[in-house]
């Protein structure tokens, strides 16, 4: 086989001419190549644009809620009394502050061991039951032993722990005593004496309703160490070393006893932590409008503005000079976000809230748009807008909702609801669940005779037992109180239990058509008339209208109905009558506008994903019509090279013709 070469023979360039040829044919290709790499500018410039804009309703998501505007500085003239601190639901004012007493938990010991480690009695299953109430009259001796005293059991109901023989040493009483949970924490205190080894008790919980009582049955040693009820003489192995004790205060010459030093509901959105008493000195506790908060709220709205204005605003540009533009010159999803953003701050706040409409636009707390484009903020301006208008600051930036009735509260809205007023019309108040007995209990509760109720609890069902004995009728109402809030299994809701005339009523704690308190069974049932002739009711939800539509009730909650202008608008009912209620007052600040502008761009279905897609699908076009365009170059290619490759061939058969005429013309004899 010969060995060939384009142009080998005729010297005519084929590789060159092709390739030029082929330059010109893939012209096409590069155009291809220019705009994919157009494409992907853009797609960079928008991936920067969404992160700016990103930035800008991370500024704006804070400054969209009005606790933002309605912050409080607290202090305390002596700061080793107390520590106060405060939120947007605080009232201003100076308050004199005097501390009795702080509150405390129990201490009961128990006398001393040789070991800890080695068993204490025969190992005989016993159960510790430990009981939280409120120790009252009599009076405690030197030895920690009350005489005299009655003990009310409180509502966290009775725990128990169970010892037997592995566990029954005072080690092993402290570590079932700490796993059990049962609101007291177990220690072991060496005192040095010749049985130094004491289990200590401390109550989890300060203040009186925390009291211990805690009945032994079973072995008769671990009876003797640790039995101990309040009420009975002797009947006390334990010696109380503290005393529970309420924290007692005044505010403002008002006596206040709380149960814990941490008091929340002394003062509307105050906390104070009560640290020492200062009987006879009182402090004062000064609250105060945090303004400084205000404003610097107000300037880094004016600061996230211009950097999202001046972003888009340099993606877009475009230099007569040079004749380039930025990436995003040109885009129009980039000219509707400025057109937006602008349209935003160019109307008046609408459907100011009662109590914020003195300020509808932001020139009049100082801040105005410059020729740039951007914020401006004078800053004694709006020193003074807040100062003077503390209250309404709030209406101009976030969303804001009030009501001009007391008893219904606005809770929150959605980005669905309207700004506006809305009327509103109660027809229906949330009730209770409720059982009330048939007549008059019986009072002697007897253990495996009729101590079991089983509980239906707003749809979840358990039983409780009661502690056995001669009640009279309040106190066997508190004791049923006392067991049904105790139990775990009702997940936290409650109930409250009554007696009139001794007849017994059981009511649920939560509102609504959920809210349910029976009693469905137990052996104790019948004795305190809960069966037949016992009346049973569901509770109901709120009801009532919202701007003239029926709203969606749910316990006390009425919120406006969708597609509504009151979508998500949600109010909370507590009371008063049924009719007119009033108004509801919703507005939308800047910010909160913002920020839902800002959340629409940046969803999966906003304007710049839509841009993205879009250029994405081009992209994805221009690939296949490279790739189409490619194949279809190939055979361009070898049509070419094949022509050229056949002239060449041509051409070198005729070179050779040509010379072999040469020679035989050359070689004809020369005539004269």
């Amino acid at each position: 086989m010969g060995i060939s070469s384009p142009g080998i023979g005729s010297n005519l360039d084929v590789n060159g001419i092709v390739t030029k040829l082929m330059a010109v044919e893939r012209q096409p290709i590069s155009l291809l190549d220019k705009k994919a790499a157009s494409f992907n500018a853009k797609l960079s410039g928008f991936g920067t644009l969404k992160g700016v804009v990103s930035q800008f309703q991370s500024a704006l998501a804070g400054l969209a809620n009005v606790s933002k505007f309605k912050g409080v500085n607290t202090a305390v003239a002596d700061a080793t009394v107390a520590t106060v601190s405060g939120s947007s639901a605080a009232a201003t004012g100076t308050y004199s502050l005097e501390v009795s007493k702080l509150a405390q938990a129990q201490k009961l010991n128990a006398i001393g061991q040789a070991s800890n480690s080695i068993a204490i009695g025969s190992g005989a299953t016993t159960t510790l039951s430990f009981d939280l109430g409120t120790i009252t009259g009599g009076s405690l001796d030197a030895s920690g032993k009350y005489t005299g005293a009655a003990f009310a059991t409180g509502g966290t109901g009775v725990k128990t722990v169970t010892i037997d023989g592995t566990n029954n040493s005072l080690s092993g009483i402290r570590d079932a005593i700490n796993a059990a949970s049962v609101g007291v924490t177990a220690t072991i205190v060496n005192d040095g004496s010749n049985t130094p080894y004491r289990l200590s008790l401390t109550v989890n919980n300060t203040g009186v309703a925390s009291s211990l009582k805690l009945n032994v049955a079973g072995d008769a040693a671990i009876s003797s160490l640790l039995s101990h009820d309040p009420s009975a003489a002797g009947g006390q192995s334990l010696s109380e070393t503290v005393t529970a004790q309420n924290a007692q205060f005044k505010l403002d010459g008002i006596v206040i006893s709380k149960t814990t030093n941490s008091i929340t509901d002394a003062l509307p959105g105050i906390t104070l932590n009560l640290a020492k008493t200062n009987i006879g000195a009182p402090t004062a506790v000064n609250i105060t409008r945090d303004t400084s908060t205000v404003v610097a709220s107000v300037n880094a709205f004016a600061t996230a503005y211009n950097q999202v204005t001046q972003a888009l605003k340099d993606a877009s540009a475009y230099d007569p000079s040079t004749k380039t533009g930025a990436i995003l010159n040109g885009e129009s999803t980039v000219q509707s976000l400025q057109n937006q953003i602008r349209s935003v701050l160019a109307a008046p706040v609408s459907g100011a809230a009662a109590g914020s409409s003195t300020f509808t636009l932001l020139s009049q707390v100082g801040v105005t748009v410059q020729a740039s484009g951007l914020l401006g903020v004078d800053s004694a301006k709006l020193q003074k807008a807040v100062t003077d208008n503390f209250g309404q600051i709030a209406g101009l930036f976030a969303n804001v909702g009030s009501t001009t009735d007391a008893l219904a509260t606005y809770n929150t809205a959605t980005s669905k609801t309207a700004a506006g007023a809305y009327p509103l019309v109660i027809t229906q108040l949330a009730t209770h669940g409720a059982t009330t007995a048939a007549s008059a209990a019986g009072l002697s509760i007897s253990a495996g005779v009729n101590d079991v109720l089983n509980v239906n609890l707003n749809g979840i069902t358990s039983s409780v037992t009661l502690a056995p004995g001669s009640y009279d009728a309040a106190g066997l109402a508190t004791e049923i109180q006392s067991k049904i809030n105790g139990n775990n299994s009702f997940l936290g809701a409650t109930v409250v239990v009554s007696q009139s005339a001794g007849a017994l009523s059981i009511t649920s704690n939560s509102y609504g058509s959920t809210s349910h308190a029976e009693i469905t069974g137990g052996s104790g049932q019948a004795n305190l008339k809960f069966d037949a002739g016992a009346s049973t009711a569901s509770g109901f939800d709120v009801a009532g209208t919202i701007s003239g539509v029926a709203g969606v009730g749910s316990g006390q909650t009425l919120t406006g109905a969708t597609g509504t202008p009151s979508d998500g608008l949600s109010l909370e009912i507590t009371g008063g009558g049924i009719g007119a209620r009033g108004t509801v007052n919703y507005s939308q600040g800047y910010a909160y506008k913002l920020n839902v502008l800002a959340n629409s761009v940046l969803s999966s279905t906003g304007s710049i994903a839509a841009r993205t897609d879009g250029i994405n699908a081009s992209l994805r076009d221009i690939a296949k019509n490279k790739e189409a365009l490619s194949a279809r170059l190939a055979s361009v290619e070898a049509r070419y090279r094949a022509q050229f490759s056949a002239l060449d061939t041509l051409i070198s058969s005729m070179s050779t013709t040509s010379s072999f005429l040469n020679q035989q013309l050359a070689n004809l004899p020369k005539s004269s």
